[in-house]
């Protein structure tokens, strides 16, 4: 089974790659099923319900997100009707929505998709460790395909997530950081991992927003400054997963990068 990852899509230029480039990878690379993280695809911060359609009008099969999720107060109301749209699942009881999602890929083969979000220098919500625990005790046992998107901020908390999993899932896949990184390798328990997917929107930034704005906040912090997507040099950073759809081990792992021309 191969699964296509794609890490967060910033703004309209990640939007505009995703539309005019997606179709066309998944058709040549084979992809059983894809999943994107969109919690910054609307102006940089959050997702609207037009959005999320959008996407899975071109092909994305689950929406996974982050802290960012709440930042358009109309996808409250739209997460009711839309399970494979998902938040972190270690946000409090009672957050809209959920975690976890269970379906069949394009071949017909039972998956899970979990999303996480972690907590060192991030608010301190829930315990993504016991939370993953007690989610993956919620799947079908039947379903041994399952991805989960770990969305925090330090890389120490990403790999211990993947030690934690090791064996227990297909893949564990970070994001947030919107760098990719180089570390994408398969554990000894057969779970596919790397500490981040990186960024699909523009890559002449500083993670996707404008340098100007960016730098007046860190030359002077005390002052406000507004930070606004940059357009220049738009790439998809993705992975693609290999899978063992009968055991849910991953064979392999591969880093993915798209340049729209």
């Amino acid at each position: 089974m191969r699964i296509l990852f794609i890490g967060d899509i910033v703004g309209s230029p990640g939007r505009k790659i995703v539309h005019d480039r997606l179709a066309d990878i998944l058709a040549q690379r084979q992809i059983d099923l894809c999943i994107i993280n969109c919690e910054n695809a609307a102006s940089g911060f959050g997702v609207t319900p037009r959005i999320a359609e959008e996407f899975f009008a071109a092909g994305a099969d689950v929406l996974t997100s982050g802290n960012h999720i709440w930042k358009r107060k109309e996808i409250i109301e739209y997460f009711p009707g839309q399970p494979r749209l998902l938040r972190p699942a270690n946000f409090p009881e009672g957050s809209p929505g959920g975690g976890l999602y269970v379906g069949r890929a394009k071949n017909g083969v039972g998956y899970a998709v979990l999303d996480l979000q972690g907590r060192t220098f991030m608010t301190p919500i829930d315990d993504p460790f016991r939370t993953a625990t007690r989610e993956l005790a919620r799947i079908p046992s039947d379903v041994k395909v399952i991805v989960v998107d770990m969305h925090a901020e330090a890389t120490s908390e990403k790999i211990a997530m993947g030690w934690h999993l090791d064996g227990k899932v297909s893949a564990v896949l970070g994001t947030h950081t919107h760098v990719a990184t180089g570390d994408s390798h398969v554990l000894p328990g057969g779970t596919a991992y790397i500490t981040d997917v990186g960024m699909t929107g523009p890559h002449d930034s500083v993670i996707g927003m404008e340098k100007q704005g960016i730098l007046e906040h860190f030359l002077d912090n005390t002052m406000p400054s507004r930070f606004v997507v940059a357009e220049g040099d738009i790439q998809m950073n993705a992975v693609l997963i290999d899978v063992d759809e009968s055991t849910g081990r991953a064979r392999s792992i591969e880093r993915l990068n798209f340049r729209l021309d």
